[in-house]
């Protein structure tokens, strides 16, 4: 068994301006959010849930992204609606949300 049950990264990386990334569209504050409300489910620590930021995940495009593992699976997100629909299904259920997935 791993130390953790599921890891997130969160692309927190910045690029110089003018050049799209992640954090341009706001990822450490989404990051802050999830990493705060898995903390406040109970979902947190060994055996559980680490949120962490990244550097560049090389997806920026497509960005915001993260990467929830053992599953490799990547997410996109607008908002804390859909970082709380993929904390309760994915993190929480195991259900992989389709409408985010890249």
């Amino acid at each position: 068994m791993s130390y953790y049950e599921r890891h997130v990264f969160f692309c927190c990386n910045q690029r110089q301006e003018g050049e799209q990334c992640c954090n341009g569209s706001g990822s450490q504050k989404m990051r802050d959010y999830a990493k705060d409300r898995v903390k406040s489910l109970a979902l947190a620590g060994p055996g559980k849930v680490r949120i962490n930021q990244s550097g560049c995940l090389d997806r920026c495009k497509e960005g915001p992204v993260m990467v929830v593992y053992p599953e490799a699976v990547w997410y996109t997100y607008v908002d804390r609606d859909d970082i709380d629909e993929i904390i309760d299904e994915h993190l929480v259920h195991g259900r992989i949300v389709e409408r985010l997935r890249i």
